[in-house]
């Protein structure tokens, strides 16, 4: 069993760990200049697709950095530096660009594949961690991913070297979905599945709660009608209408605050315990947006009331209806 003393170190390393990291990002972020730019005008002067490539665990940045750029709008594939040799480079169209990822910048595999590269006119853009390296002789442009030591207390495991190459990745995925107006319809297009597809391409008309499934009262509705409506159609809340307007809504909380505060409700009334003015959502709004708007707030709500035109109560639609699977 290890001491208490020792368990107090482990999480002194962790946390040093997250702030050497922390720190390579940074210092990153303050090296980005002209040579960002150039990247992005040479991929977006190319109507192709990107090559990402690397070896070992820059490898596996270049796989998700590939994953980035083709969810955000850019066309790109990952290429082993070692298999390149043996026929993958058959997914070369002439003039595709291509980024190299490595840290020390002197891999013999990535070495070998850079002249080849130049027989397809691929312009080649650097993430590297060495500016001096053999591969960074070999670049068109250069993305600085140096860092002063790695995260692990021996400054061997490619840790801060691994995040800060990932950042510089996303950093160019970001700048080329501004260049490019990239829409949140434009992503929604490129994730209709899980739940961010969920979020982003379905409606609130589209998973709400109508007349038929939700609690509406009159404000004069008695409270023991009120509860015996919101019992019947059990969606934690009710909608308060009047002409077809809404005029409040009531929440569970409503009712138990009601409950805690009178001796007697047998004179409450809807009118009396509603939100006058609750938070809505349109049946236009995206799930997105009306999880955003339960969310984004000092005391989040779980249920809203959904309204049409002229403030016309349309139904509810909850929280658990946003969630994949929950309905």
């Amino acid at each position: 069993m290890s001491s208490e003393a020792a368990k107090q170190e482990w999480l002194a390393a962790a946390r040093a760990a997250i702030e050497i990291e922390a720190g390579s990002l940074s210092r990153a972020a303050s090296r980005l200049n002209g040579e960002l730019i150039r990247a992005v005008d040479l991929i977006l002067a190319h109507p192709g697709k990107v090559v990402v490539t690397g070896i070992g665990k820059s490898g596996h940045i270049a796989r998700k950095i590939v994953a980035t750029l083709c969810s955000t709008g850019t066309a790109s594939v990952y290429l082993h530096p070692a298999e390149a040799v043996h026929g993958d480079l058959g997914i070369y169209t002439r003039g595709d660009p291509t980024v190299v990822i490595s840290k020390n910048g002197s891999s013999p595999e990535l070495l070998a594949l850079a002249p080849l590269l130049r027989e397809f006119r691929s312009p080649i853009i650097g993430i590297l961690g060495n500016a001096n390296s053999p591969i960074a002789a070999q670049v068109d442009v250069l993305l600085d991913a140096s860092v002063e030591r790695e995260a692990d207390p021996n400054n061997l495991a490619p840790t801060a070297s691994a995040v800060t190459a990932l950042a510089l990745g996303d950093a160019l995925a970001i700048a080329l979905m501004c260049a490019r107006n990239f829409t949140p319809e434009e992503f929604g297009r490129y994730h209709p599945g899980g739940q961010l597809g969920r979020n982003l391409n379905l409606t609130v008309a589209e998973a709400m709660h109508g007349e038929a499934e939700a609690a509406f009262v009159a404000p004069e509705a008695s409270l023991k009608d009120v509860i015996i409506a919101m019992t019947l159609k059990p969606l934690g809340g009710a909608c308060v209408v009047s002409g077809g307007a809404l005029a409040g809504f009531i929440t569970d909380g409503d009712l138990r605050r009601a409950l805690t505060s009178h001796d007697d409700i047998r004179g409450l009334n809807a009118a009396d315990v509603m939100t006058p003015h609750p938070v809505t959502i349109g049946p236009e709004a995206t799930l997105g947006e009306a999880l955003e708007t339960m969310e984004s707030r000092p005391s989040q709500i779980s249920a809203l009331p959904v309204i049409g035109p002229a403030g016309r109560a349309l139904g509810i639609i909850r929280i658990h209806d946003i969630y994949l699977g929950s309905r």
